[in-house]
């Protein structure tokens, strides 16, 4: 049986608790693995350790960090076989999402090696003769991350590495029901020849490990995904320090589709966003808002593209819909789809499980009284609502307090420019699905309840970092 332990201070170890954990395959409810977790102790060792490698961590040439940073990414893609099948294993994800998800995460590190030599200050206008006036940009010292269970080695790379690129250090605590994916990470950054004490992993239980990160003052830096509630939380303990923060919260994602647009593409884009990864993403589509002329058509092209998405075996190549995490999500759903039927909504397609295995679930009349209206369901379950004219699929849009991604179908350019810069969301992409090839580059995040910063490439650098003012008064003033 595997047995995964803490990584602090460059050393694998025991947990001293003595609480060592089941890491269950939400296919079938098997034991996986076997993982140490941290207590008050552990944490406290893994934050002392971050702190004391900062000073040498920051002071490295930029040309060192990224160094490593390329041969961490280089060992990801050495590592793609035990990354897969600790993803499909752990996190129930299909062959096709861990393989791409491995990819990306290789990428992810590959542009944050060069932020490195990116992260610059400027040269400012003087305030006196005789001085040089400069912003210069620093590190901010231990940076926490949490990650989620759905991407969780791709967003743990997203978060770390930028981080460790300006010269901050980490202690991150991988998500409960992911663990050993954690222990992936600390092993490619190992390989790289990452000094000790700059990655600390350290899995353990939200009410422990993650409320002391939060609160403890050495953490300058909260970085989290996952739930709103979760991050509302986050943020009101990170705020009792004046503690930077980034959230990338929950997602209720609309997708419009106006008259103009093929109904069979607006289906495969929709479908594609809405029952990949199961459902589990907070940029899913949850939300096909289509103009009425289209709406009959939209969803019986729909229909047909539920059909293609074959429900199964993760191991197996060409499923595309996995197990939940959690039986208990499909509970959850069970309850939002009888709450809707109740009210009035119709079942196009799915809505029965087995085991954790969820069905592509499809409801149309779906009504703001109906609690999946406004609630995310982290499922392969999609609601279809009719919409008047293009000004009313956009008042749809925006009554929700989610505002992470969205899309606009349409042949209309100069419409689709007037919607999106009326979205209340992150992220608008036209003529896409809400679920878009990750970009390593372009800045990541929500409004509203969807989260708060922008992450990935040089916009990390923004949460990673602080701007100081130096002055260098090198001739006399003239007063």
């Amino acid at each position: 049986m595997r047995e995964y332990k803490l990584y602090i201070n460059g050393e694998w170890i025991e947990t001293e608790t003595g609480k060592i954990v089941d890491d269950l395959n939400p296919a079938d409810g098997s034991l996986f693995a076997r993982v140490h977790t941290a207590g008050k102790k552990e944490v406290e060792a893994a934050l002392a350790a971050a702190e004391g490698a900062f000073a040498g961590w920051s002071s490295l040439l930029a040309s060192q960090r990224e160094k490593i940073l390329l041969k961490a990414a280089d060992n990801i893609e050495a590592l793609r076989e035990e990354a897969i099948e600790i993803l499909i294993e752990e996190a129930g994800s299909t062959f096709m999402k861990a393989n791409g998800e491995v990819t990306a995460s290789a990428n992810t590190l590959r542009v944050a090696a060069g932020e490195c030599r990116r992260a610059e200050g400027e040269v400012l206008q003087p305030t006196s003769n005789g001085q040089l006036s400069l912003a210069v940009r620093v590190p901010l010292g231990v940076v926490a991350a949490i990650a989620p269970f759905n991407f969780p080695i791709n967003i743990t790379m997203k978060k770390i590495a930028y981080a460790l690129a300006i010269g901050n250090t980490i202690v991150l605590k991988p998500a409960s029901y992911t663990p050993a994916t954690g222990y992936l990470v600390a092993k490619a950054f190992e390989m790289a020849g990452l000094p000790a004490g700059v990655l600390n992993v350290i899995p353990g239980p939200g009410g422990i490990v993650g409320d002391i990160l939060v609160e403890d003052p050495r953490v300058k830096c909260v970085t989290f995904t996952g739930s709103s509630p979760v991050g509302r939380g986050i943020a009101a303990k990170a705020a009792k320090n004046l503690k930077k923060y980034a959230l990338e919260l929950g997602g209720k994602n609309p997708l419009i589709v106006l008259k103009d647009f093929d109904a069979a593409k607006a289906a495969e884009l929709a479908a594609y966003g809405s029952f990949y990864n199961q459902g589990q993403t907070c940029i899913a589509t949850s939300r096909i808002i289509v103009e009425e002329p289209l709406y009959d058509a939209v969803c019986e092209q729909m229909l047909k593209q539920a059909k293609n998405f074959k429900v199964g075996d993760p191991h197996e190549k060409d499923t595309l819909v996995g197990p939940l995490i959690d039986p208990s999500q499909c509970d959850f759903i069970d309850g939002q789809i009888r709450d809707a039927l109740s009210k009035g909504a119709k079942v196009l397609c799915g809505g029965t499980h087995e085991g954790s295995f969820f069905q592509p679930t499809i409801l149309a009349d779906v009504t703001p009284e109906m609690d999946i209206f406004y609630q995310e369901s982290f499922g392969p379950v999609v609601s279809i609502f009719r919409a008047k004219d293009p000004a009313h699929a956009l008042e749809l849009a925006n009554d929700n307090e989610y505002g992470l991604s969205s899309s606009i179908l349409t042949n209309d350019l100069n419409l689709a420019i007037q919607l999106s810069l009326k979205m209340q969301a992150g992220m608008v992409h036209v003529n896409d699905s809400t679920v878009v090839s990750t970009s390593c580059t372009a800045p990541s995040g929500g409004v509203k309840m969807s989260g708060f910063a922008k992450e990935s490439g040089k916009f990390s650098v923004d949460v990673y970092s602080e701007l100081k003012w130096v002055t260098l008064q090198y001739a006399d003033k003239k007063r």
